[in-house]
């Protein structure tokens, strides 16, 4: 789960890492007043939205009169951000960050993510702030300093200036970096957070440092720990179709393709994906039905994927474990009678009572293609979508 800018610097405030001064509007009243509450003869105006760029695409403006600050928030508000995160769809902004301007002598960078190869948390910190830090790992990787962190010991205070020191923080300002980047790990930690990032973080003309952005990502597994966190979450910023497959616990990732693929387990979805790109088609999105699908949930599952324009075909494929192969085929059945499909449809079965699953598809009256194999269902597949699927 994704926050926004303002409501990271919420979180940061909390554990103690400095931030510039100000807060979130809404409207250009609402920016206005903000700025006339700030000690500051200059002012920043940010759109929030969940993606990088914002600068680029015109979403962050500095300005030196309150007059300003009104004229920033009405052009950023309700404008349609693009940026390279977002797609040429962009994003509409419904509001703002208005902080105080500071003065910058650098700009750094610094993250925490999970190294999952290593299975330990890792520190990445940069002195090439301000800028796309892929762009840095793919041009200079030596410019990126990772620091992994033991998971039971958490962060130790030798890391911290380690850090510090590698980021070339001056002397004057080490003791509050170190004590940022304690911080800042404090809250990963305690927050279950899968992401966080400030970039930049800046030292300051009179050697402050601060988080001048605010990137935080949450562990969706981990939530039940933190009902106050499911308070920020912004739907209109996520895909609609996301939205509502979480509403009753399924996993839906839309994608750009044509063929919308239903699974159960990551596993499964990762690999069906790999092989209709093998053989030549793209994946509109992948729904896992987890282990125990109900019939309401592959009904819900066939009327999200079925909600996708793009959509010309649908491949359904299913180890039946938990979920057994007969209840899967029963629900299917069910739901696309229910909803009147009439795209193709292609199925591969394996595992519990796979011929009882079978069975009820073969008296169906339903029109599909059925795979014994992943090559099978693939070329399937590649076939629906160039003409109809004829009736088993």
């Amino acid at each position: 789960m994704k926050i926004h800018e303002y409501q990271a610097k919420a979180l940061f405030r909390q554990f103690d890492i400095p931030v510039p001064n100000g807060d979130v509007a809404f409207t250009a009243k609402e920016a206005v007043g903000i700025a006339q509450k700030l000690s500051s003869t200059a002012w920043v105006v940010k759109a929030q939205i969940h993606a990088g760029g914002r600068g680029k695409g015109g979403g962050v403006r500095v300005v030196k009169t309150i007059e300003d600050v009104e004229k920033a928030a009405n052009d950023i508000l309700g404008m349609q951000l693009v940026t390279h995160q977002t797609g040429p769809e962009g994003k509409k902004v419904k509001s703002v960050l208005v902080e105080e301007a500071s003065a910058i002598a650098r700009e750094l960078y610094i993250s925490i993510i999970l190294d999952r190869a290593k299975s330990q948390p890792v520190v990445m910190a940069s002195q090439a702030g301000g800028m796309d830090i892929e762009e840095v790992a793919a041009k200079t990787p030596e410019k990126i300093i990772k620091e992994y962190i033991h998971p039971t010991l958490g962060m130790q205070a030798f890391q911290a200036r380690k850090i510090a020191y590698a980021l070339d923080i001056p002397a004057a300002g080490m003791k509050e970096a170190v004590r940022l980047i304690t911080n800042l790990y404090k809250l990963y930690e305690t927050m279950d957070c899968s992401l966080l990032e400030i970039n930049p973080l800046v030292v300051t003309e009179d050697n402050r440092v601060f988080a001048l952005d605010g990137k935080v990502n949450f562990d969706d597994n981990a939530q039940y720990r933190h009902p106050d966190v499911a308070g920020m979450r912004d739907t209109d910023e996520e895909d609609p179709l996301e939205v509502e497959a979480s509403k009753y616990s399924l996993n839906y990732i839309k994608l750009d393709g044509t063929v919308a693929c239903m699974v159960n387990g990551a596993g499964l979805a990762m690999a069906t994906m790999d092989i209709i790109k093998l053989y030549g088609a793209s994946p509109a999105n992948f729904l896992d039905v987890g282990g125990s699908a109900s019939p309401e949930a592959l009904e819900n599952a066939f009327r999200i994927l079925l909600s996708d324009p793009n959509v010309e075909v649908v491949f359904i494929n299913i180890f039946g474990g938990i979920l057994r192969c007969d209840l899967l085929a029963d629900g299917v059945v069910k739901a696309a009678s229910k909803l009147d499909m009439k795209l193709p449809l292609v199925i591969r079965m394996k595992g519990t009572n796979v011929a009882e699953g079978k069975a009820i598809l073969s008296g169906s009256g339903l029109k599909y293609a059925v795979a014994e194999t992943m090559e099978e269902a693939a070329k399937a597949v590649v076939a629906a979508i160039k003409q109809p699927v004829a009736s088993s």
